[in-house]
């Protein structure tokens, strides 16, 4: 849907409880909770709630990850153009097979741990003054919670892969109120796209400050009740404390303290939420680096998408931080990421439909 050019203004109400909350298209970003001028609006159960009367600024309609999106306009603010035919995964400068050469960034990695040591060389160098993330509740173990890290320490003790929704773009806030000037962020696709859409809206109180855009490729998120409390520990008989890590190479990987169990990706599919069923890009197609796995073991696939992106991978690369491959030796994995872009498309698609 493109962007409209009237200039009247409307409100929470009128725009995204109407047109995405209601229709169940809300992927719970947290955008126009941030973005929201008069603090009208708070997150509840993965949406925002109006909380006070709202004050019709039409900010949150603006920043929405869903609503009235052009995808055009935001390449051009992001690449200042738009893709050609056959750029299917997005704009993009290089393709590359990377892994962290520190052997601790690679013991807490979910796979080669390209993103936490992007980030501890940024940190390093001064490139970054803290990065947003997902971290891992302290009362609900393997519930994700989104965090600022500022220190190498909290970026290490926060690595790896969650699979149940964070709402990064809250963890903006603190960033802003910690007048943090130089934030690496990293989320998933539609978090990638709502702070595009903060940018193209002209938003510098937050966008200002994110230097950088780590998007992760995502399919979709679980519901935590649902795989983890049902399935896993409920019909699995898996205790909850045991489990360490979760993983996806063709099947759920979980491990715990003595086995890492396979669990067939039929059996989980059903405990995916249901909003990510709107949002057609699987490889965060608005970042300056795009991340994934792809079937790859201790390996990342990695795009590296603007300008800004491939400086900092060149010298985090020159540095002897990282180490890459060619892209021609993983070709089953960039088969599997056309064939998961080209999935998530259609089925984002076919829900216009419905």
């Amino acid at each position: 849907m493109e962007s409209g050019t009237s200039s009247a203004k409307i409100g929470f109400e009128e725009s995204l409880s109407a047109t995405v909350i209601k229709l169940g298209k809300c992927l719970g970003c947290g955008a126009c909770v941030v973005a929201c001028p008069f603090g009208c609006l708070t997150y509840s159960n993965e949406e925002p709630i109006l909380a006070k009367e709202c004050k019709v600024c039409s900010i949150c309609p603006k920043v929405c990850a869903q609503y009235n999106l052009s995808l055009s306009e935001l390449e051009k603010t992001t690449f200042g153009r738009q893709r050609h035919d056959g750029e299917d995964f997005g704009i993009y400068r290089r393709l590359v097979v990377a892994q962290a050469k520190d052997s601790e960034v690679l013991r807490v990695a979910q796979d080669g741990g390209v993103v936490t040591a992007l980030l501890l060389f940024a940190l390093e160098k001064g490139f970054i003054d803290g990065a947003i993330v997902s971290g891992v509740s302290k009362e609900k173990h393997l519930s994700p919670v989104p965090e600022l890290a500022i220190t190498a320490k909290e970026i290490l003790e926060n690595s790896g892969t969650r699979y149940f929704y964070s709402p990064n773009v809250l963890a903006l806030a603190e960033g802003v109120r910690q007048k943090k000037k130089s934030m690496a962020f990293v989320g998933t696709p539609c978090q990638i796209r709502a702070l595009r859409k903060m940018q193209t809206a002209g938003l510098k109180k937050y966008t200002d400050s994110v230097r950088l855009l780590i998007g992760l490729m995502c399919s979709e998120c679980f519901i935590y009740e649902g795989l983890l409390e049902k399935h896993l520990c409920g019909k699995l008989r898996l205790n909850l404390k045991d489990i360490s890590r979760m993983n996806i190479k063709g099947k759920m990987l979980v491990t715990t303290k003595t086995e890492t169990q396979a669990v067939p990706l039929s059996e989980v599919k059903q405990y995916a939420r249901s909003k990510c069923k709107f949002c057609g890009d699987f490889s965060s197609e608005l970042a300056d680096i795009s991340v994934g796995g792809l079937g790859l073991n201790k390996w990342t696939f990695t795009i590296i998408r603007t300008q800004r992106g491939e400086d900092l991978f060149s010298d985090a690369e020159k540095a002897g931080v990282i180490k890459t491959r060619d892209v021609n030796e993983e070709v089953n994995a960039l088969n599997l990421l056309r064939r998961l872009s080209d999935k998530k498309k259609q089925n984002a698609t076919s829900q216009l439909t419905v």
